[in-house]
Formats: structure tokens, sequence, C-alpha cells
């Protein structure tokens, strides 16, 4: 738990590093996730960071706090309509806090230690798995909205996990069978080193760089905009329907609005 919540500390640095920095009227540009700007990222990474400190911690005060979400889509307009207030030194401050109770929290937990959360508990190991991939994740709408290429780091092998683990999750949470084939998935890492999922001799395979497929999972890319090459019927589906996080179907970006970078 402490390499694992010190890999979360290192990716709370890395977007950290990307907003402070930032004049007050950058506050506001928007990001391609959803029109929210990078204000409203912040405010909402703040936020569940300091919901996660409480499941972490009270479990019981946590329940509470789920039995009185009456309706999802005013919950999520309604926290980031709480945060808008706060200046933005406040708005860091309060992350900074919030995320550093977390890890403190976190560090302490038995790996498999259920906790509660918005959808069904989990371990306490994937939860940090998941706070860093939604942390990942956001950071990379701040880098498009700032026009900003981020140095990928072998932490994305978490996220490539959750990206993994979460295929029959992106049939079923659509209401479609799960395809019982199985996909080989062959990823370079940043550190150029070989990460392989699933049988070596499957026929429906995914090859390509760890960075575009976690990407494509957390639906920050199309895969035409990718260097992913799949071959197989299932492969292809999946990178099109792949939704790494908990919540109802989304999709990602349409092909083409993004350029394919160059790794």
């Amino acid at each position: 738990m402490k390499s694992l919540c010190q890999d979360l500390r290192e990716e709370y640095a890395s977007l950290d590093g990307m907003v402070a920095p930032l004049a007050e009227a950058d506050w506001d540009k928007v990001t391609p996730f959803g029109n929210w700007t990078i204000r409203d990222e912040i405010i909402h990474l703040a936020y569940f960071d300091g919901k996660g400190n409480l499941a972490a911690t009270d479990g019981a005060s946590f329940t509470r706090h789920l039995e009185e979400i009456t309706n999802l889509s005013n919950f999520l307009a309604d926290h980031l309509l709480a945060g808008s207030s706060l200046t933005t030194a406040n708005l860091l401050s309060r992350w900074r806090n919030d995320r550093e109770a977390l890890l403190s929290a976190l560090t302490t937990l038995d790996p498999k230690q259920r906790l509660p959360w918005y959808g069904p508990p989990m371990s306490a190991r994937s939860f940090v798995t998941a706070r860093l991939m939604e942390t990942w994740a956001h950071g990379q709408d701040v880098a498009d909205a700032l026009e900003l290429e981020r140095p990928a780091t072998d932490r994305l092998r978490h996220i490539v996990h959750i990206g993994i683990t979460t295929f029959g999750w992106s049939y079923a949470n659509r209401g479609m069978a799960v395809p019982q084939v199985p996909v080989h998935v062959e990823l370079t890492s940043p550190g150029r080193e070989h990460w392989n999922w699933g049988p070596e001799g499957a026929k429906d395979t995914i090859r390509g760089n760890a960075r575009d497929f976690c990407l494509v999972v957390t639906q920050r890319r199309h895969m035409e905009d990718t260097n992913l090459v799949t071959t197989g019927d299932v492969a292809r589906e999946w990178m099109r329907l792949a939704q790494a996080f908990a919540g109802p179907p989304e999709t990602g970006p349409e092909p083409g609005r993004f350029r394919r970078s160059g790794n």
C-alpha cells in the first residue's frame, strides 16, 4: 500500500505542477471533457479525494452520505457548483489538504480491506488504483486544454490493469453479452519494457504503447487517433466500447478530434 500510495502521490504532484503556475484566467479554460473548465477538473478531484478520505476513515458516515443522494445528475452538478465559489488559492489548498489526508488514511489500510464507494465496495488496493486513474485522466484533460505534452511514466501500468480488468464491465454496462473470446494485450511501457496480458496464442490482439491504451480505456482518445493496432473483431469492438470507470455507459471523443501522437 505504501508503494502504491507513493505512485498516487506522484500523480497528484504531476497535475499540481501543471495547474499551480497558471494565471487566474487560465483556470477558466475549457477542457475537452464535457465542457468542464480546468477549475472544474480540480474541484471534482478535490471533492472526491475528500469523500475518499471519509470512506477510508468513517464508512458509516460515508454510507449515510450515499443515502442522501437522490438524483445522480443533480449531485454531479451540485458538487461542481459548490466548489466554484472558492478562490484559486483556496481551491488548491483544499485539494492538497484533502489528498494528503486521503493518502495518510490509505497508507495504513490492509490492501484487501473493503471500502464503500459510489458503485460496489472495493478493496483498498483497487481504491488507490482508481484514484490514480481518475487523477491521470483528468490531468489529461488539463494538459489538452493547455496544449501540453505530458511525459508518460510507468505509473500507467496501474491504469492499464484497470483497463484490462474492466473488459467485461465495458460490455455488461451496456447490456451486452460479454464475449467469451480471449484477447492478448501487448504494450510497450514508457520505460521500453513489454507488458503482456492474456493468453499468448489468442487470435484477438491489441498491440501498441501503454499511454495510447490508457487514453482509450479512459475515453480521452478514440482508438483511431492512437497508434494501437488491433487484430480480431472482439479486440476492435472492445476498444470502441472500453470504459475503465464506473457510472452509466459513456462514449469518448469522435475520431479525428485529436492529432495522433508520435509516441
